[in-house]
């Protein structure tokens, strides 16, 4: 046996270095993880009601509050869910290098996923949202919206959970892309279309290279991180294992709890923009007259906005004159979303909407005083005009440059009235998220610690995994792509074992491998099914 090989039994604990895992949490941090729950749920509730205030429109029915609640509660499980799952990531190597307690370990993540969150851009949550049907964003409040969420979310959770149990690194990345492929091959294939039509394959594929290239990066790239300190740094302690339950020297130390550090922030950061996404859905659909548009947009704002649309529609439809028997703007723009297919109509059905967006925001002076009954028609065309402009730029239609120029500078503008995220929403999310770091986290915690390599974790070996994993998601969370946290790490361990030739368990790999291949088929089905069962209820 290796030198610094973990022990078959963990009572040995105390002589080989492995953490003590068993301790409980106390009353008082049952007491705060409690408090802190009621407070999320107050918060939000609160918030909600003073939202829905603001607008003047009256309550004729409760029914959406309800609907609301249920599909809140379970969107904010998702992200509980995703904490406890992905938490051991970013802990396991201060826990394995006895850099802080278990305990001292889970609340500073989970308080670093909060962070994470709360500073979090949005481009991710709203990447994860263009991946969905047009057709079911556009019918956010519907029935066939409200299956799709809840597919989304029950076949994430339940996923997310049975890999959890059996202490598999799972990504919940990967989970909820696969959910989201499964809901848009299914609305296509319900409605006699090829499943392949009802996915934004452009975006899919775009999110499928970071998610498979993730892993390998991490693999790679931890393993070349543990070389180079080994030629740039000679200290031995570094390359040691854990002598007893002691912690490591002040600066190694720090080191590793910087790295903790980072990834938790950088996990917040991208993983909490998931929840985020969903829940400003549920919110468009249940609560269109507070949510469907950003109500802080400075009023002045309005006739700028209203201008630039007049003038990019007498651009457009100067390049490309409607025909005289065209279907209506939304039918042509709706298809070409979903199909990428750019027809000779395109280009005037854009122009011919923008000029109705400029027109209606025109006439009502500011964002306030849309009337309830046109909120989501605008809201829903602004959407659509902005899908249709990035599908025109990823085709790489040849416009003329102040046209192209127009187009972008309208494009900004719509999204800054459709994809918006209250700080509430990410207050609420980051509590989910940063509670979620705080329990549940020793069965994955024992797989990265102990179940990747034949040898006790080192010091250098956790410290280059953990870099690579937060300058990766880092890197990701700045141009708008999902990545698996979990992926990143544990084949960043599995990379600095190989590097350090301590050995690898291959039934570990094998099934870690097997939880990756499985993930996407799995979520894929299981949210089709559920959302074709849902929509039949």
């Amino acid at each position: 046996m290796a030198e610094n090989s973990l022990p078959a039994s963990s009572s040995s604990s105390s002589h080989s270095g492995r953490p003590n895992l068993n301790k409980g949490n106390g009353p008082a941090s049952r007491l705060i993880f409690i408090l802190l729950l009621v407070a999320g749920l107050v918060y939000a509730g609160i918030n909600l009601v003073s939202d829905v205030e603001e607008t003047g429109a009256p309550v004729t029915s409760y029914t959406p509050f309800l609907l609301l609640g249920v599909a809140l509660i379970i969107a904010l499980g998702f992200e509980f869910v995703n904490g406890f799952h992905d938490t051991a990531n970013a802990v396991a190597t201060v826990i394995y290098t006895h850099s802080l307690s278990p305990g001292v370990a889970v609340v500073w993540s989970g308080l670093w996923n909060f962070l994470g969150v709360l500073l979090s851009s949005g481009v991710v949550a709203f990447g994860i949202i263009s991946l969905l049907p047009v057709e079911l964003i556009l019918q956010a409040g519907s029935g066939n919206g409200f299956a799709m969420v809840y597919a989304l979310l029950f076949s994430a959770i339940i996923w997310n959970l049975g890999t959890w149990y059996f202490g598999l690194p799972a990504s919940s990345s990967h989970t909820l892309i696969g959910s989201i492929i499964g809901v848009g091959v299914a609305n296509a294939l319900l409605h006699g279309r090829s499943g392949t039509s009802g996915v934004d394959w452009d975006q899919a594929i775009k999110v499928g290279y970071a998610l498979l290239l993730s892993p390998i990066v991490g693999f790679v790239c931890a393993a070349l991180l543990l070389l180079a300190m080994k030629a740039f740094i000679r200290n031995r302690q570094l390359y040691e294992a854990p002598k007893g339950n002691q912690p490591p020297p002040v600066w190694i130390r720090g080191l590793l709890i910087l790295t903790c550090t980072g990834v938790s922030f950088a996990h917040g950061s991208n993983d909490g923009q998931k929840g985020m996404g969903l829940i400003m859905l549920i919110l468009v659909g249940t609560m269109p007259i507070a949510y469907a548009l950003n109500r802080s947009l400075p009023p002045e704002q309005i006739p700028r906005v209203a201008a630039l649309t007049q003038v990019t529609e007498q651009q457009l439809l100067t390049l490309q004159p409607a025909p005289a028997a065209m279907p209506a703007p939304r039918e042509v723009l709706t298809e070409f979303v979903r199909t990428s297919q750019n027809r000779p109509q395109v280009i005037p059905a854009l122009g011919m909407m923008l000029g109705d967006i400029g027109d209606q925001i025109r006439r009502y002076g500011s964002v306030e005083n849309i009337p309830a009954q046109a909120v989501t028609n605008t809201r829903n065309d602004m959407y659509l005009a902005s899908e249709s402009i990035k599908h025109l730029q990823s085709a790489k239609v040849a416009l003329p440059e102040e046209t192209a120029r127009n187009l972008t500078a309208v494009k900004k503008e719509l999204d800054a009235a459709t994809r918006f995220i209250p700080m509430w929403v990410k207050v609420v999310v980051a509590i989910a998220l940063g509670l979620g770091t705080m329990v549940g986290w020793r069965r994955i915690v024992v797989t990265v610690g102990e179940k990747i390599g034949k040898t006790h974790l080192t010091y250098a070996q956790g410290a280059s995994a953990e870099l690579v994993a937060m300058a990766t998601i880092g890197a990701a969370d700045v141009f708008g792509l999902p990545v698996s946290t979990t992926h990143v790490l544990s084949s960043g361990v599995a990379g600095s074992m190989a590097a350090n030739r301590s050995g690898l368990q291959l039934s570990t790999l094998r099934n870690l491998a097997m939880a990756w291949v499985l993930t996407l088929p799995v979520s894929v089905l299981l949210s089709g099914l559920l959302y074709t069962l849902f929509i039949h209820l």
